[in-house]
C-alpha cells in the first residue's frame, strides 16, 4: 500500500505541530524520553484501500496503552463477556490511568475499566498460552493479522525499560491478587504486559487496524472477519468513554470520534464506517495524550464534521 500525500492535511499537520512546545515527552519510562518532541504524523486509511499520510508517516513508535483495546478484542473473543467483565468493570473513571484509588474505594480489587493499567492487566493476564512466548505470539498474531503486516514486533528496549520502572503497575497486580481479580503470576504478566505496550508499528499500520474496527471488524483489504462485531462494538464503546485517559468527556466533545491514545504519542482514531487514522506526535499533555496530535483530531473534526454525536444529531 503506497500512502498519498495529501497537501491539505500537511497545512493541517503543520498548524497542530505549534502545541509541541507546550508538551512533554513521557520520561517516567526511560527509553520513551528518547523521543523528539516536535515530532506530528498522521495516515488515513479509507475502507475503499485508499490511504492518505503526512509528516513523517514511516517512522515506527510503540503502542503503550492503545495496546489495551487489541488485548481486550482478543480476550473478548476467547473468552465471551460474561467471564471477562467479571474481572474488570465496565465504568469511566475521573482519575489518571495509573491510579490505584478506586482499586481501594469501590468495590475493592475490582478495575472500573480495562483502558485503565489496573483493567488492562487483568485482560493480559487472561491471554491464552502454555508459556509466558506462546502467549506474546498469540497476541503478534492477531495483531499482524489487523495490520495485515507479519513484519509486526515489539521493541525490546522500551520492553526492558518498562519493565524494571513498573513498580506501580506491580503493587496493582499484588493488590489485586489479594481480592482473587488478578490470578497469574505477577512477573510473568508483567514481562508480557510491558512486551504488548512494546510492541512497535507505523502510523500506516495504526491506521489500517483503525479502519478494521471502524468496518465493524472486517479487514477493508483481506475481506476477513478478524474481530466479531460485537466485540469491536464494545472495544469502540470503551474508545469513547475510556480511550483518552481521563480527558475521554472533553474529547468525545471537541473531537467525537472513538479514540485511543498511548504515552508515546500514538491515537488510533476510528470514523465509523469510513476510515482509521494513526497518529504520532510524542509530546504529551498533562493527561497524557499527545497535545499535538489532540489538537490535529480537532482540527480535522471540525473541517471534515466527524463528530459521531453530530453526525446523528443532524440524522
Amino acid at each position: 500500500m503506497v500512502c498519498r500525500h495529501y497537501q491539505e492535511l500537511d497545512a493541517f499537520v503543520q498548524e497542530a505541530k505549534k502545541k509541541t512546545g507546550e508538551g512533554k515527552v513521557a520520561d517516567y519510562i526511560p527509553a520513551l524520553a528518547e523521543s523528539g518532541q516536535d515530532s506530528l504524523s498522521v495516515t488515513i486509511y479509507h475502507a475503499e484501500n485508499t490511504c492518505l499520510t503526512a509528516g513523517d508517516a514511516d517512522r515506527t513508535f510503540t503502542l503503550q496503552s492503545i495496546s489495551k483495546v487489541l488485548s481486550l478484542a482478543l480476550v473478548l473473543m476467547d473468552y465471551g463477556k460474561e467471564k471477562v467483565f467479571s474481572c474488570v468493570g465496565q465504568e469511566p473513571t475521573g482519575d489518571p490511568f495509573n491510579s490505584m484509588i478506586k482499586l481501594e474505594t469501590v468495590n475493592p480489587g475490582k478495575p472500573l475499566n480495562p483502558m485503565i493499567n489496573a483493567g488492562a492487566l487483568v485482560v493480559t493476564s487472561l491471554i491464552k498460552g502454555h508459556s509466558p512466548k506462546d502467549r506474546l505470539n498469540y497476541l503478534l498474531g492477531f495483531i499482524r493479522r489487523l495490520a495485515n503486516n507479519q513484519e509486526i514486533t515489539y521493541c525490546r528496549h522500551v520492553a526492558e525499560s518498562e519493565f524494571s520502572s513498573s513498580m506501580i503497575n506491580r503493587a496493582m497486580c499484588y493488590y489485586m491478587k489479594q481480592y482473587g481479580i488478578f490470578k497469574g503470576d505477577v512477573e510473568e504478566v508483567m514481562d508480557l504486559y510491558t512486551k504488548q505496550c512494546a510492541i512497535k508499528m507505523s502510523s500506516l499500520d495504526l491506521a489500517k487496524i483503525g479502519c478494521v474496527f471502524a468496518l465493524d471488524g472486517k479487514h477493508p483489504e483481506t475481506g476477513e472477519q478478524v474481530i466479531k462485531k460485537d466485540v469491536a462494538r464494545i472495544c469502540k464503546t470503551f474508545m469513547v468513554t475510556c480511550g483518552m485517559y481521563n480527558a475521554s468527556g472533553e474529547f468525545a466533545i471537541k473531537v467525537g470520534i472513538p479514540a485511543k491514545s498511548g504515552v508515546s504519542g500514538g491515537i488510533m482514531g476510528i470514523s465509523p464506517y469510513n476510515f482509521g487514522i494513526g497518529i504520532f506526535g510524542p509530546a504529551l499533555d498533562e493527561k497524557g495524550n499527545s497535545i499535538a496530535g489532540v489538537k490535529l483530531l480537532e482540527i480535522m473534526s471540525e473541517k471534515y464534521r466527524l463528530s459521531y454525536f453530530l453526525k446523528h444529531f443532524l440524522s
